[in-house]
């Protein structure tokens, strides 16, 4: 199933990090801590496909620094100036996903999809293109969306709103000063949750603990 996620991209696509130490983190304890904003208006997305780091920015302060997975080389996440165009949370995938009793379907390959794969707290920056929820390998993955982990993702949610500008290039000035703190996450050999799990609505839930703190 993890093929099917890898495709999600063109759909439409003992740890703590700081909202601003590099060994790999194990999954199972992966904690994303991310500030609210004293203005929501002044919120920005960063995104350094080089590093693969997506920081939120409101100025010159750090909401919140992550690692994501962009697109490989055959699928590049598209370079450039955008804007959050449309967020949806329970966004589910028209292609990929599963038939009515369980098993993976693909509508390229004449699947009949009767619930498609989840790509939770969807923000869109362009037609096919937008930050889900999605494993994160240490490579770029994907077929041009940018996934996040859970924590990751929920708060980039709670972060933006429709028309935070996004602002995607092959490096940013954040790698480096808060992108050397950044933790690396390694997903690509966690096990896929059941089916069962990935069809219920109640996937969709948020990660432990509060959202946004104040700082």
């Amino acid at each position: 199933m993890k093929r099917l996620i890898s495709a999600l991209a063109v759909v439409a696509g003992a740890v703590v990090i700081t909202g601003c130490t590099t060994p790999m983190a194990p999954t199972t304890s992966y904690h994303v801590t991310a500030y609210k904003p004293h203005n929501p208006n002044n919120v920005s997305v960063k995104v350094s496909t080089s590093t693969q780091h997506i920081y939120v920015m409101e100025g010159d302060r750090c909401l919140m620094a992550v690692q994501g997975c962009v697109g490989d080389s055959a699928h590049p996440t598209p370079a450039g100036h955008f804007h959050v165009i449309e967020k949806i949370r329970t966004k589910r995938s028209g292609t990929y996903g599963f038939t009515a009793d369980g098993r993976g379907a693909d509508a390229h390959e004449g699947g009949n999809v009767a619930v498609g794969y989840p790509m939770g707290f969807w923000c869109g920056f362009s037609p096919g293109y937008g930050f889900h929820e999605g494993f994160v390998w240490p490579i770029p993955r994907t077929h041009g969306c940018i996934r996040l982990h859970k924590e990751a993702a929920a708060r980039l949610f709670a972060l933006v709103h429709t028309g935070t500008p996004v602002d995607i290039s092959s490096s940013q000035p954040e790698d480096a000063t808060v992108g050397k703190t950044v933790q690396r996450l390694d997903q690509s050999r966690d096990p896929d949750p059941p089916a069962s799990r990935l069809m219920s609505p109640s996937y969709f839930q948020d990660p432990p603990g509060q959202l946004l703190v104040e700082q």
